[in-house]
């Protein structure tokens, strides 16, 4: 029913892409102003809504460039009951945040991290402490010129087999992706055999000055709680409960399983905000493991030992791996040096 809801919408989609489609054109012609700044920005955004896997790309940038650059992650904090600019700090709550800003704080203490709507206040108040500034989920944000733009498509979900809102979830036209520096085809299957990733690559449109990466999904062989970790084995031969409020959770459905274990799947929206009765009814589970974003939501509301969370990370296609991390860096340089 809602497939063919959907298809009944399309003139509105036809709509909503032409509406989008001039905001476009209008800043590429420099009636709008897309604003530049001396810091480097690397911006991490999609075309489409829903999980392409931003939050996991960001921490994989913070990861190879922490060490030679001060590193802001800057984010509007979806969801949060706060307003304005705000530094995160480890002491905050999801609730005043949002839960991926503060989970980039607790992984990562060292780096800046903060929210604001309003990107250009935001980078106004960031340049001062960092050498580069990741920008969260900003692709639409054409008042803010990047240094490097890395566009994110899942490999089961790519988006040029995809439509506009609200036929389909596309938030701007597919033509969108001429402002990429690179994409990068997320979520890959293991193994994905050599010819489908050319495959995609002959079907991608990919203009000369942009590159082309793919990436998959890695589970650590930990879970955590607020004291302690465990191998991932620990919870071989017990039922538990999976606690998912994300936009796509199938991959990692398909990773438990894979492993044969027992558990029971609760399934939520992204960035779900949980209930009371919801946390009630959470709270009478024997064990409880969840995402790591989602545990930035529940460990302050659900306090007992056996509630894990699992973390995951993004690995570049190995032998991409050093290309990819070069051309960043390499772009970030060029506009260091100007």
């Amino acid at each position: 029913m809602v497939q063919i809801l959907r298809k009944l919408l399309f003139p509105f989609a036809i709509l909503y892409g032409w509406i989008t489609g001039f905001r476009n054109f209008l800043f590429n012609k420099g009636v709008l102003e897309s604003r530049e700044y001396k810091t480097p920005l690397v911006c991490v955004g999609n075309l489409s809504v829903g999980g392409t896997g931003k939050s996991p790309m960001i921490e994989y940038l913070i990861s190879f460039l922490k060490e030679d650059y001060s590193i802001a992650v800057l984010s509007r904090g979806y969801k949060r009951e706060t307003s304005g600019f705000l530094e995160v700090t480890e002491i905050h709550n999801a609730a005043q945040v949002g839960d991926e800003p503060l989970q980039f704080k607790k992984k990562y203490p060292d780096i800046t991290v903060a929210v604001c709507a309003d990107r250009r206040t935001g980078i106004a108040k960031l340049e001062e402490k960092a050498d580069v500034i990741l920008l969260d989920d900003a692709f639409q944000h054409r008042k803010v010129s990047p240094a490097v733009t890395i566009l994110l498509t899942p490999f089961h979900d790519l988006f040029i087999e995809d439509y506009m809102l609200p036929t389909g979830n596309l938030r701007e036209p597919r033509s969108g992706s001429k402002r990429a520096h690179c994409l990068v085809v997320t979520k890959c299957p293991p193994r994905v055999p050599y010819a489908k990733l050319q495959e995609i690559e002959l079907r991608m449109p990919i203009y000369n000055h942009q590159k082309l990466y793919f990436s998959s999904i890695g589970y650590s062989r930990e879970i955590f709680n607020k004291t302690e970790s465990l191998p991932l084995e620990y919870l071989q031969n017990k039922n538990f409960t999976l606690v998912t409020g994300i936009a796509d959770p199938s991959p990692l459905v398909n990773f438990l399983t894979e492993k044969e274990f027992r558990f029971t799947h609760k399934a939520f929206p992204d960035h779900h905000m949980y209930s009371s009765a919801e946390i009630e009814q959470l709270k009478e589970k024997e064990i409880i493991l969840t995402t790591e974003k989602d545990y930035m939501r529940l460990h302050d509301k659900i306090d007992k030992f056996a509630l894990f969370y699992l973390p995951i990370q993004t690995e570049v296609l190995k032998e991409q791996a050093e290309f990819f991390e070069d051309f960043i860096i390499k772009s970030i340089d060029k506009k260091r040096l100007g």
